[in-house]
């Protein structure tokens, strides 16, 4: 089974579906899952009725992988049905969202607590009915001055940010794998 020290984990990578979101900062959570599913040994994948869902092996630990296919408000709609039929707990979760209080480049580690507006999260807390899931919260840096917040996390990296982007996304996919091998670093 998917588990963590005896608890299942899954591993929800958060994002807007479709080609025009595909590059845009707000997918950072799917573009992490997809390197997650990348880099373990995929055992299953399919459909779920709002995502996508694979069951991953990394390093001998097997944990669930998903990506909503709605959009990010109401992620929680396609998350709350998984923990449902695997009988989890919100806290077996380790969400991976992009955060613009976090620089470019860097990642964020916590357990539990607000939201911060973000309304992914948002969704997650109201459908799930907890908050005390672990967060990998990838920097994608504040909007310059005037941007609206919302134009910024549904805009793309500019060329002089790819690499930095690349190397948050690369940190998350590592953070959650620390998170599910129960390596905690404490940070953020």
């Amino acid at each position: 089974m998917v588990e963590r020290g005896g608890s299942p984990v899954l591993v929800v990578g958060l994002g807007n579906p479709g080609r025009k979101y595909r590059s845009t900062r707000h997918n950072a959570g799917f573009m992490a899952a997809d390197l997650l599913m990348e880099q373990g040994m995929l055992l299953a994948r399919g459909k779920w009725p709002e995502g996508e869902l694979a069951l991953l092996e990394f390093s001998g630990r097997r944990f669930l992988v998903a990506k909503p296919v709605t959009f990010m408000n109401e992620s929680g709609r396609a998350v709350a049905p998984i923990l449902k039929t695997y009988g989890l707990d919100p806290s077996s979760m380790v969400v991976i969202h992009d955060d613009i209080d976090v620089p470019l480049g860097d990642v964020r580690v916590r357990r539990g607590g607000g939201t911060a507006g973000h309304r992914g999260l948002d969704s997650l807390v109201r459908e799930t009915g907890g908050a005390g899931f672990a967060r990998v919260r990838v920097g994608v840096g504040r909007p310059p001055a005037g941007v609206d917040p919302a134009d910024h996390v549904l805009s793309g990296f500019a060329d002089k940010e790819q690499e930095e982007a690349r190397s948050s996304v690369e940190k998350a996919a590592k953070a959650a794998l620390d998170l599910i091998s129960g390596v905690e670093d404490g940070s953020g």
